[in-house]
């Protein structure tokens, strides 16, 4: 292997304790106490470890966690009450309502609900938009994610040549708005790019979130290049036995380990910055909602 591994692990633990200390200096000199308030519906097994996580992680750092775990059962009407609630509570900074909620449930009518102050997936219309422009505020925690792991490896990115495989609201779009305010030049290709592979040998930065497992062959990547792997997909793996599994990401990680640069494995690549960046978010609504400027080294 000539790549070196971008350890996402190791850096979100690096982060995890900046926030600590941020959050140790906001109640020394403010009095402040970020709050991040998760709200959960039903019992999904992936979502119930997930909202755990996040508390405990939330409480490592000094924050107020405050969790609600709700029956699958709870109407839209009360989903909302409690949504508006957290609005108006002064204690809470950030609010996080566990996606995929019930069907019965119109998740935008949620997300429309959510306070933009205290938005820190970047979910509303409002902070997409000031993602867009480039105002302070938080940032989606996948793309502030790899935009932190990118400016480790390279320091400045500006100029640099930058293709996003995927186009989602959530990975796909918010990367390139971070990129072109790095000064990339940013290509998004997508299921209908012609010759995807052509235009990834002329990348310097590869970021995939298609959602595709190994999709991005080795021989697609320049040599030198970074390449950023968001893709989480489980396959089968006969191999350790009937029924056994594997992740694996949208990248054919030994193919592409032979050309590239850099490259994040999956996991331990992407996946644990995502809490570490939603905790960062929590310290720069809070920051903003106090009329403080968020510490520079927790945003995009």
């Amino acid at each position: 292997m000539t790549a070196s591994l971008i350890d996402g692990k190791a850096f979100a633990e690096g982060l995890r304790h900046r926030i600590a200390e941020h959050v140790s200096r906001l109640n020394a000199e403010h009095g402040i106490t970020p709050g991040l308030a998760v709200v959960i519906v039903g019992s999904d097994p992936a979502s119930q470890v997930y909202v755990s996580n996040k508390s405990k992680q939330t409480v490592e750092v000094g924050m107020a966690s405050f969790k609600h775990e709700l029956p699958e059962d709870t109407s839209e009407a009360d989903l909302l009450a409690l949504v508006r609630q957290l609005n108006a509570d002064p204690a809470v900074h950030g609010i996080l309502v566990q996606m995929p909620v019930p069907k019965h449930i119109d998740p935008d009518k949620v997300i429309e609900t959510i306070d933009p102050a205290k938005d820190v997936d970047c979910f509303t219309p409002a902070n997409v938009g000031k993602v867009q422009i480039g105002l302070p505020g938080p940032v989606s925690c996948t793309p502030l994610g790899c935009l932190m792991l990118l400016r480790d490896r390279l320091g400045s990115l500006s100029g640099l040549n930058a293709v996003i495989v995927g186009r989602s609201n959530l990975v796909g779009k918010p990367m390139a708005q971070l990129l072109l305010r790095e000064n990339c030049t940013v290509t998004v290709a997508h299921s209908r790019t012609r010759d995807l592979p052509a235009l990834l040998r002329q990348a310097d930065i590869v970021v995939a979130a298609v959602g595709r497992p190994e999709m991005i062959r080795g021989d697609w990547i320049k040599p030198g290049a970074t390449v950023i792997d968001v893709g989480i997909n489980r396959i089968p793996a006969p191999e350790r036995g009937e029924g056994k599994t594997r992740l694996v990401g949208d990248v054919a990680f030994a193919e592409a380990a032979e050309v590239a640069g850099a490259i994040t494995p999956v996991p331990g690549g992407v996946g644990p910055m995502t809490i570490a960046c939603l905790l960062a978010n929590t310290v720069t609504t809070a920051s903003l909602i106090n009329g403080l400027t968020p510490p520079g080294d927790l945003t995009a």
